[in-house]
């Protein structure tokens, strides 16, 4: 299997993702602006993809995928469906009492995650009212993510790179005509996401029952893989909380700033996490089942490479994503969001949150390449220790940006991204340190090189983009053709300095699992 290859079919099918997510945001930010309402929506699907992120995407993922591919690779295929139909069994009892709980103790879940909301009785009912009806989703999408684990170790990546496309559709459907039949409109969104978790799980059934791995009703607790995979997921669940308990303490301190907080953090989150899912979580993707198969292959020398390969991508496309949104942050956000009624004072908030997100955006990409080469090794422990300590450091920083130093919400998004380059240090250092990861000859001059292409970026979009000011002030086609030339001069002024400087793409092509 050709990783470049898998990797830009996934990054293809994010990217057109990430294009329906703007035109969705887009319809928010017009329809509903950046306030009450928003403010409620945000926080009670913050709430579902938390939980997601927790048992499926994140303890599960990283505790089920290293296991199931050494079944796939040593056992068979027919104890390997036996364990799939265990471990899906079990997991949608929990799902399902899960998704209960968070129905029936709404209240008490917007009071402890959304305090500041309690003073206002109105927005706090709403989010109630939000959260029970996304709450369902924390069922479908989390089965919908053990499927994509199952789908990418059998390398069919695009199935699950489709799936956040219906997502979408389902919210610009809601957004376009479901809103004027809801009391209130913002009530639409939270059935686009009840029924988007239904139609994303529908969509993967015929691809599992196409390899024999459609799950059927069996639980057995006896069964040796369970019990590993339980034994993974302990450690595995704390580390992941760690990083959602930092989301939740976040939007606490949200929820006590000015009303819009909670939306001008979302909507810079939103654009921060188009480089994320076009390289991150790609990344994470193709690279979690190779290195799997080449620990279980006794294979250190490929494992090494694949890291190196890995981290090379990530410097070569997220440094000059960041400069990008660092720098052109106000014609982003004016031509994407500055309609109806999201104001030019929201382009301005939205863009002081980019710029702090854009500041770690190299150490939250890193993570999806440092963290798998513990994971893939059966080794949850460490991340979590190292997760430990980087919820410490961001929640002093909070303390300090916040309060301390007045940025606000920005202080908020300053303090992730500082967290995520603390992160991806302490998880390099000790890869190094424990002789896991080698790298490669020639990163001195790799990095001198990008060096060079990185200020010609800065210059291009230093003396195309004018002053921020005209941005606000501009409309329509005007705006969206001037930043339609200013992205793609970026583009090509960057890869044409690369070129001149002797990048090939061949040179980046890897073999996977």
């Amino acid at each position: 299997m050709n990783l470049l290859k898998a990797l830009a079919t996934i990054s293809s099918l994010t990217l057109v993702s990430r294009i329906l997510a703007f035109f969705r945001d887009i319809l928010i930010a017009r329809i509903f602006g950046a306030g009450m309402a928003t403010d409620a929506f945000f926080v009670a699907f913050r709430l579902p993809n938390l939980l997601r992120r927790l048992f499926a995407e994140g303890a599960f993922s990283q505790a089920f995928v290293p296991i199931f591919g050494e079944y796939k690779n040593r056992k068979g295929h027919d104890e390997t469906r036996l364990l799939v139909d265990h471990v899906v069994t079990l997991l949608a009892i929990i799902l399902f009492l899960v998704t209960l709980i968070g129905i029936i103790a709404a209240p008490i879940l917007v009071y402890v995650t959304a305090p500041g909301f309690v003073k206002d009785t109105a927005k706090f009912d709403l989010t109630v009212q939000l959260l029970r009806l996304t709450s369902p989703y924390i069922f479908f999408i989390s089965l919908v993510a053990v499927a994509a684990g199952i789908l990418n170790t059998y390398n069919k990546f695009w199935v699950p790179a489709f799936a956040p496309i219906l997502l979408n559709l389902c919210f610009i459907g809601g957004a376009l005509w479901l809103a004027p039949y809801c009391d209130p409109p913002i009530m639409a969104l939270g059935w686009a996401v009840f029924l988007a978790g239904i139609v994303q799980l529908a969509f993967q059934v015929p691809f599992l029952k196409k390899i024999g791995m459609l799950p059927t009703w069996r639980l057995n607790l006896k069964d040796a893989g369970v019990w590993r995979i339980i034994k993974q997921m302990g450690p595995a669940v704390f580390g992941v909380s760690i990083s959602q308990i930092s989301l939740i303490i976040n939007t606490i301190f949200a929820s006590f700033l000015v009303a819009g907080s909670v939306s001008w953090l979302y909507f810079a989150d939103r654009l921060m996490e188009f480089p994320s899912g076009l390289l991150g979580a790609a990344l994470g993707t193709i690279l979690l089942p190779s290195l799997s198969k080449h620990h279980a292959d006794n294979s250190p020398e490929e494992y090494s490479r694949l890291l190196d390969w890995g981290l090379r991508l990530v410097f070569m496309l997220t440094l000059p994503s960041a400069l990008a949104l660092g720098m052109i942050a106000v014609p982003l956000l004016a031509t994407f969001f500055q309609h109806g009624a999201f104001a030019a004072n929201d382009v301005l908030m939205t863009r002081n949150a980019l710029v702090g997100y854009s500041v770690g955006l190299i150490g939250l990409i890193a993570v999806k390449v440092l963290a798998p080469g513990f994971y893939a090794r059966q080794d949850i422990r460490t991340p979590v220790k190292i997760g430990i300590a980087t919820l410490l450091a961001t929640q002093l920083m909070n303390l300090l940006f916040v309060f301390g130093l007045q940025l606000h919400h920005a202080g908020l998004a300053l303090s992730i991204g500082l967290g995520s380059c603390l992160n991806s240090a302490i998880l390099f250092y000790l890869l190094r340190k424990r002789g896991i990861y080698r790298p490669e000859p020639g990163w001195g001059k790799f990095l001198a090189k990008l060096g060079v292409a990185l200020l010609a970026l800065g210059l291009s979009l230093w003396f195309g983009m004018g002053g921020e000011q005209q941005w606000l002030a501009t409309h329509g086609w005007t705006r969206i053709i001037h930043l339609t030339w200013l992205v793609v001069m970026g583009v090509v002024v960057y890869f044409l300095v690369l070129w001149l400087l002797g990048f090939r793409v061949k040179d980046f092509a890897k073999r996977g699992a």
